[in-house]
């Protein structure tokens, strides 16, 4: 599905300080995309797995429309997962890109990779076959699968579905085609939460000791068969997109990204917030059963952000972002330490960023403000000053409110953290901005 939304009008903004480019920008509705239905944009592959605080494709495609052309190579240093780069794939554009998470970078690579629609069927009924189960959904058991060994599985999954967890993954990871493999353990991963004690909607690791759960193997072919259908239009709108597209799908860290300096003609990113490290918690599941991760705390310090991060060498050149540092050092210590590292390594971000665009190229930098320890965030316009600083011009401020996101939606007012709804007073992100920088020319 190519979402036809280009707008016309290129709107330069002249003022002299960023505190003015930002000061009269309202809320332009033609970029809440209110429009789209949930089933428009979980469309193709968009679909194939659930992840917090995601793109919805519509905006990806219109900042992809409106400022590259097919062929380009559009880059996501935090690509999360991976609507960039499916975006960039169906619009004929070349596309890299990379997240810290190993789970988005098995999410992005399979969305990215269309299957030959025969040969996948015949591995799922192949599947199917090897996974034989009882009336109410049970696994009959075959074989001795390697242990699957950590505490915080068994915290989570109950019996039956925790022997049954190793009886699929083991059977799933026989598959000799790595990226059919691949495209198996995404639909296993994206049922874990469903079939574990997990509860679900839930913002943060929670326990539901009421929930029914589920019979593990008919809810992993219930999935897999949506995304068989899902890979079967990727295939067909791919192979019909005019010159091949391809992506490159990293694991890796965005403040080195995998391309030659002066490449890269887009990017289009969502940065993580100041509590990113909350993700590696969201994603544990996934992480601890496919074997990407065995200590939930290292997994944590990898990601940007984390007070536990180690020190990074780096001089803050926005004075707002030394600003909030301050104030939240003042409010929490160890929250201000995190910010601290935070901005540092995002100020390293986009350094990395300039040097990987082309000159005259652009990034679509979209973020919201936010609010910890009840001393704003103004991520906005720390990220707009510190880009200007580092040589990225800031062409233009579009301010979109957001009628729907998946992502958690409250927050706790004392602590500024992802709550529950009964729990919270204030929206996490009603509101967010895109900032077009321009590296200019020489």
């Amino acid at each position: 599905m190519v979402y036809k939304v280009r707008i016309g009008g290129f709107r330069a903004i002249k003022p002299e300080t960023v505190r003015e480019k930002f000061r009269f920008v309202s809320c332009d509705p033609r970029w809440s995309f209110a429009e789209y239905t949930t089933r428009q944009t979980m469309a193709l592959t968009h679909g194939y797995h659930k992840y917090p605080a995601k793109f919805i494709p519509p905006l990806a495609a219109r900042l992809i429309e409106e400022y590259s052309s097919p062929g380009d190579l559009v880059g996501d240093p935090f690509m999360g997962s991976g609507t960039t780069l499916v975006e960039s794939i169906i619009h004929g554009r070349r596309a890299v890109g990379v997240d810290i998470n190993p789970i988005a970078w098995l999410i992005s690579k399979v969305k990215t990779t269309p299957l030959e629609p025969a040969k996948l069927t015949q591995v799922l009924e192949e599947l199917k076959e090897s996974l034989p189960t009882d009336g109410e959904g049970r696994l009959i058991k075959a074989g001795k699968p390697s242990r699957l060994i950590h505490e915080r599985i068994d915290y989570w999954f109950a019996e039956p579905n925790r022997s049954e967890l190793e009886v699929v993954l083991d059977q799933i990871n026989r598959e000799p085609n790595d990226d059919i493999r691949r495209f198996l353990l995404c639909g296993f991963s994206n049922v874990l939460k469903t079939c574990s004690r997990w509860l679900m909607k839930s913002s943060k690791p929670t326990v539901d000791r009421q929930k029914v759960i589920p019979p593990l193997v008919p809810a992993l072919l219930r999935q897999l068969q949506r995304m068989e259908q899902r890979n079967l239009l990727f295939f067909e709108e791919v192979r019909g997109s005019g010159p091949p597209a391809w992506a490159k799908v990293v694991n890796g860290d965005a403040r080195s990204l995998p391309v030659k300096a002066g490449s890269i003609d887009l990017i289009v990113t969502s940065p993580p917030y100041v509590t990113s490290y909350e993700y590696a918690d969201l994603h544990q599941l996934s992480n601890l059963v496919l074997g990407f991760a065995t200590d939930l705390r290292e997994l944590r310090q990898t990601f940007i952000g984390s007070v536990r991060a180690a020190e990074v060498e780096e001089v803050l050149l926005s004075p707002l972002a030394k600003l909030t540092v301050d104030r939240l050092t003042t409010a929490n210590r160890i929250e201000g330490r995190g910010a601290l590292t935070y901005f540092q390594s995002m100020q390293q971000c986009l350094r990395e960023m300039h040097e990987k665009l082309k000159q005259g190229a652009r990034a679509c930098l979209v973020i919201g403000d936010t609010e910890l320890k009840k001393v704003p965030v103004p991520n906005a316009e720390v990220f707009a000053e510190t880009g200007e600083r580092l040589g990225l011009e800031l062409e233009r401020v579009i301010k979109r409110c957001i009628p729907s996101k998946i992502l958690p939606q409250t927050r706790d007012p004392r602590t500024g953290r992802f709550t529950s709804a009964r729990k919270a007073k204030a929206l996490a992100y009603p509101e967010e901005y895109i900032l077009v920088m321009r590296k200019p020319k020489a």
